[in-house]
């Protein structure tokens, strides 16, 4: 059997993986374009490239999770039903970031950009945080 190269898998060559994101269908386009912008090498698959449209949410987060990339939305109201609902199966996920419709565009560019420059992909496995406060949504 084949093996997949560290950089076939997206593994960097020092071993560590980079964040990848995927974009909801309803999440604001500039935000993808401001962040490719500002950082062509981030991985940011937009709804669009992903063929996310007409999707319904937990197909996103399924596919989110087929893909190993961290959900982009600013689904607040239903997002985190789904999300509780696929936790409580059992079900993993890479992360879900809830960009809120009030807040300013490049304040989530900006948090997006941090989240990719400083963290791993493992920090934000099964959990959802809202942008760009970072604040955590905790389901009991």
């Amino acid at each position: 059997m084949e093996q997949a190269s560290a950089r076939e898998r997206g593994i960097a060559e020092v071993g560590i993986v980079s964040i990848r994101f995927l974009a909801d269908a309803d999440l604001d386009g500039a935000i993808v374009r401001g962040v490719r912008r500002h950082e062509p090498s981030i991985d940011f698959m937009s709804a669009n490239d992903a063929g996310l449209e007409g999707l319904l949410d937990p197909e996103a987060l399924g596919l989110a999770a087929a893909e190993g990339r961290i959900l982009v939305s600013h689904d607040t109201s239903t997002m985190p039903v789904h999300f509780a609902e696929r936790a409580h199966l059992g079900l993993k996920s890479p992360g879900v970031l809830l960009a809120l419709q009030s807040a300013d565009i490049g304040e989530v560019i900006e948090s997006l950009l941090i989240i990719w420059s400083a963290s791993r992909e493992e920090e934000w496995i099964d959990q959802i945080h809202y942008l760009p406060s970072l604040s955590r949504h905790i389901f009991r």
